[in-house]
């Protein structure tokens, strides 16, 4: 399916800095980008950086004065996603995963799978699949946690939005990130572009490691699954962070849109019970 995705946003620099944003589209196997702008206003020399595992599209520039700067991206993107039956599909033992997913197992900044095993395989431990596994905990989440605008900030945990039980897209990610990995299933966070998403925003979700795949979850239930675009993948929102800012620059303004590209579109959520899911590359 193609959607048209642009993002607009402001900085006033109060002296020179530097700003390294991570708003473009990634490119995968599942996920194509046609089409693509980025600009600055005023125009400021741009390198595009790639992190070591391909997980993100970074764009690093140096603000040489003060001033406002501007940035506009647009892009038009076809993202191809499968819906699988994962019934039959057991879990992949530790010693049989690949090296590379090591890093989704363990415990990280936001997601501290250690202090939460006890909950997690109290309430979750008894389930034999592991897809139903990671979608009863993603049901939970949705049904403990009020999703709440405002209520969390940028050092919130997965173990503080257990303890408060309210939080953002972001927390919800970081709280079904760490259950998994308390259940030693890898997983990871997602962020991207999101279809009927209101207020139109970047949203996080995360994506859990189950027969060899990476199968996409979202605990606020905010949008359909098959209208995210992904922009970056992470241990946790510290290594997906939309912009990382160096000196005396600030974030003054922001605006994010996803629409379709093309007509045809059946949105597709998990209902409770099935075993059906959202396999993204």
């Amino acid at each position: 399916m193609k959607f048209n995705v642009l993002a607009e946003m402001e900085y006033s620099a109060r002296s020179a800095g530097t700003i390294i944003l991570n708003i473009h589209a990634l490119r995968t196997p599942h996920q194509t980008v046609i089409s693509e702008t980025f600009a600055t206003d005023p125009y400021i020399k741009v390198e595009e950086l790639t992190s070591v595992h391909g997980e993100n599209r970074l764009m690093r520039f140096e603000i040489e004065e003060a001033g406002t700067i501007k940035v506009n991206y647009q892009a038009t993107i076809d993202n191809l996603c499968e819906v699988k039956d994962f019934t039959e599909v057991t879990e992949v033992p530790v010693a049989h995963m690949d090296h590379t997913i090591f890093p989704y197992l363990y415990p990280s900044r936001y997601c501290q799978s250690d202090k939460l095993y006890r909950l997690a395989h109290n309430l979750f431990g008894h389930i034999y699949n592991p897809f139903e596994k990671v979608a009863t905990l993603t049901n939970w989440i949705h049904r403990n946690v009020l999703y709440l605008s405002g209520s969390t900030n940028s050092q919130t945990s997965a173990f503080d939005t257990v303890t408060e039980q309210a939080g953002v897209c972001r927390d919800f990610a970081h709280l079904g990130i760490a259950l998994c990995r308390a259940l030693t299933i890898p997983a990871r966070y997602f962020t991207g572009y999101a279809y009927q998403l209101k207020p139109a925003d970047f949203h996080a979700c995360f994506e859990a490691y189950i027969g060899n795949e990476w199968v996409l979850f979202d605990a606020t239930r905010l949008v359909p699954l098959n209208g995210l675009l992904k922009i970056a993948s992470g241990r946790d929102a510290a290594d997906t962070a939309i912009a990382n800012i160096f000196g005396d620059v600030l974030f003054t303004s922001m605006l994010v849109s996803c629409e379709l590209a093309e007509d045809g579109f059946t949105p597709f959520y998990y209902e409770d019970g099935q075993l059906k899911g959202l396999s993204y590359l």
